[in-house]
């Protein structure tokens, strides 16, 4: 897409700090870091979102992060990382390119989850989840 901040990344019309480049992906810094070393990781290939995203860039991307992520926990020092990546604004997702966030981790961080974990309701976990079995289950 022409107006998209990430294609114009890809093709080297904006500047980022790359870290990591193929024939599919393209790893840059995060200019607005959650924590050291937060990494984002895109197709190359114009994608909306994941259910845009065809699954060969998908496994490339895969591949990509696994590999930075390596790189990232070697250089920060970090005892984790988190992966992050959101499909559609309700989701929180901003640049609707697909990209997936490499966030480096070391303990009290201060950088805090997006929700606050509590029990769910027992019978509407079971209802869902036979729903979703049943709905995962029939043919495409």
């Amino acid at each position: 897409m022409d107006d998209c901040l990430f294609c114009k990344i890809v093709r080297g019309e904006m500047p980022a700090h790359r870290i990591w480049e193929d024939e599919r992906t393209l790893a840059f810094l995060d200019i607005y870091p959650g924590t050291a070393g937060h990494a984002l990781v895109v197709p190359k290939a114009h994608a909306r979102d994941l259910f845009d995203l065809p699954a060969d860039d998908r496994d490339a991307v895969f591949a990509t992060a696994r590999r930075v992520a390596a790189g990232l926990v070697a250089e920060t020092g970090a005892e984790g990382i988190n992966l992050h990546q959101a499909n559609g604004k309700a989701a929180g997702q901003v640049i609707f390119h697909f990209h997936l966030h490499l966030l480096p981790r070391r303990e009290g961080d201060g950088l805090r989850c997006p929700w606050i974990p509590s029990e769910g309701d027992a019978g509407a976990l079971a209802d869902l989840a036979g729903r979703l079995r049943d709905r995962l289950a029939a043919p495409d």
